[in-house]
C-alpha cells in the first residue's frame, strides 16, 4: 500500500474501530433525539476526533463568547469526558460524514432555537462579539447564513454576478429559512461548473456549497464577514483531518516517522505529505496549549518527538511545490497561544 493510498484505508479503521465506542450511545441518541430547550441563544456545534484540540478549542469558546451561546460537541473518538467540558452538551457520535452531523444538529438538537451555529473544531474564535455580528446578522429579513470563513479558490457565477461560497468552516444558518422553509441538506454533490481560482476545473460541491447556490437563486442572503476582518475573529489550521488518522492508524512514534521518510523526495511536491506534517506540527503546538490550560500533557502514542517532527520540517520544506510552505502552522499556533 502507497503513502497515499495509506490515508483513505486509515479513515476506515478509525471509523471501525471506534465505533466500538461510539456505536451504543449513538443508537441512544437516535432513540430520543433530545432537543436543546427553547432560547434565543444561537446553538452552537462542533465535531472532534482529536481531545487536545477540542480542549483548545472549549477554552477559547469559554473565554471569548461563554454562556452566550448553548455547545453541543459530537465527539467520535468515544475519548472526550463531560466533565471536561463542563459547559457542553458532549455526545459520542459515530464518525458520519461532516455534512451527516451538521444536518442532525441543525434539524434536531437546535430545532427549537431561530440560529444554529457550525464550527469545526480546528476554527477558533477569538473575539467576543462573535455572537454579535451573527445575531445582528441573521437578524435581518431573507438573511440565510453568516460565515466567518469562506471558501476563497473558486466563486459562484449566478446570472451574471459573483457570489463567494460560504463554506462550512465557521457560519451559522438562520434554521427558519434553511431548516422549516427550504429544508435543505449540507451534503456534498457532484455538478459543480462554477468558476475556480487555481486552475483546474471543478466538478464537486463541498459540504453547504450546493445548499449555498440554492438559497443565492431563491433570492436569499448569505453573508459573508469582510475579508479584512476575518483574522479579528477566526483562526484556523487546514487539513488537520489526515494526520490525526495517521496518528489514530499508527501505534508508535516510529511507524509515524517511517512512514513520512519512506518515500521518494519527489512525493513532496503533492499534498499528502505536505499536509499530513502540517497537521502534525499542528497538533504539537495544541498538546502544548493543552497543557497550559489544564496542567496536563496529553500523550498521543505515534505522536514524533518535536525535535523529530523540526528535522523533517526543515528537511522537506525546500522540496515542496511554490507557495507551500510550513510557516502558516507557525503562525496559527502563535496567535492561539497569545490567545489562551
Amino acid at each position: 500500500m502507497t503513502y497515499f493510498e495509506l490515508v483513505p484505508y486509515a479513515f476506515k479503521k478509525f471509523g471501525i474501530l471506534r465505533a466500538m465506542h461510539t456505536g451504543v450511545p449513538t443508537a441512544l441518541y437516535y432513540a430520543t433525539r433530545r432537543a436543546l430547550p427553547e432560547s434565543d441563544k444561537p446553538a452552537l456545534f462542533t465535531m472532534n476526533i482529536m481531545p487536545p484540540m477540542m480542549t483548545v478549542w472549549y477554552h477559547l469558546i469559554q473565554k471569548n463568547i461563554g454562556d452566550r451561546v448553548d455547545l453541543t460537541i459530537f465527539d467520535s473518538s468515544g475519548t472526550l469526558d463531560q466533565k471536561d467540558f463542563p459547559n457542553a452538551r458532549v455526545q459520542k457520535m459515530m464518525n458520519f460524514y461532516a455534512a451527516t452531523k451538521s444536518d442532525e444538529f441543525l434539524y434536531h438538537i437546535a430545532r427549537k432555537r431561530k440560529i444554529g451555529w457550525i464550527c469545526d473544531d480546528d476554527m477558533f474564535i477569538l473575539n467576543s462579539k462573535a455572537v454579535d455580528l451573527v445575531e445582528q446578522s441573521l437578524s435581518k429579513p431573507r438573511t440565510a447564513s453568516f460565515s466567518f470563513r469562506p471558501r476563497d479558490w473558486w466563486h459562484f457565477d449566478i446570472d451574471g454576478k459573483e457570489y463567494m461560497p460560504s463554506s462550512s468552516y465557521c457560519t451559522a444558518f438562520n434554521r427558519e429559512i434553511y431548516c422549516d422553509k427550504e429544508q435543505l441538506s449540507l451534503s456534498p454533490c457532484d455538478g459543480n461548473n462554477h468558476v475556480s481560482h487555481i486552475g483546474s476545473p471543478l466538478s464537486r460541491f463541498d459540504t453547504f456549497d450546493k445548499a449555498n447556490e440554492t438559497l443565492i437563486k431563491k433570492g436569499y442572503t448569505c453573508d459573508i464577514l469582510p475579508i479584512e476582518k476575518q483574522g479579528e475573529y477566526v483562526i484556523g489550521y487546514s487539513g488537520m483531518s489526515s494526520a490525526v488518522m495517521m496518528l489514530w492508524h499508527f501505534t508508535t512514534p516510529e511507524q509515524m516517522m517511517n512512514y513520512l521518510e519512506a518515500p521518494k523526495k519527489e512525493a513532496w511536491k503533492g499534498n499528502t505529505l505536505f499536509t499530513i506534517l502540517s497537521g502534525l506540527l499542528a497538533i504539537s503546538d495544541l498538546q502544548d496549549m493543552h497543557e497550559t490550560i489544564t496542567g496536563k500533557p496529553y500523550n498521543l502514542r505515534s505522536m514524533p518527538s518535536k525535535k523529530d517532527l523540526d528535522r523533517l520540517r526543515k528537511q522537506h520544506e525546500p522540496l515542496l511545490r511554490e507557495g507551500k510552505t510550513f510557516n502558516t502552522v507557525s503562525d496559527v499556533s502563535k496567535v492561539l497561544l497569545a490567545a489562551l
